[in-house]
């Protein structure tokens, strides 16, 4: 009996560079994601968040469930760069993250060379 479509969470299971981004999205492994996503050791994943809610260590949570495979974590945080909050800041160091936060552009830039790197680097991109 054929069911009907099924919705999955976004993901795609390993690491890949961000071929472009804009247009409320990116596009990755030749496929595309519209929203924003996080760029982990565990794939790519999409993500609830946009350029108005707050970074917290809520909404990075499953960049902290990973930190024994993340040395460096870019915050692409839209078209304007946004400092990290102190709390959050603290919390990726506890757990072995550097970070840094920085338009999106740049961060998508950033994330392709230290991946082409073979860094344990992760980025969390808000889209733009």
């Amino acid at each position: 009996m054929a069911r009907g479509i099924e919705i999955r969470e976004a993901h795609f299971p390993g690491r890949a560079p961000i071929d472009t981004y804009g247009n409320g999205g990116f596009r990755f492994a030749d496929m595309s994601h519209r929203g924003s996503i996080l760029c982990l050791p565990s794939g790519i994943h999409g993500w609830k968040m946009d350029a108005t809610m707050p970074l917290s260590i809520e909404n990075l949570q499953r960049v902290l469930d990973e930190a024994s495979e993340i040395e460096f974590l870019l915050l692409g945080t839209g078209v304007d760069m946004r400092p990290i909050p102190a709390d959050l800041k603290a919390a990726l160091k506890a757990a072995g993250i550097s970070s840094d936060s920085m338009s999106t552009g740049a961060a998508v830039r950033t994330f392709n060379i230290m991946l082409m790197e073979s860094r344990a680097v992760a980025a969390a991109l808000i889209a733009v």
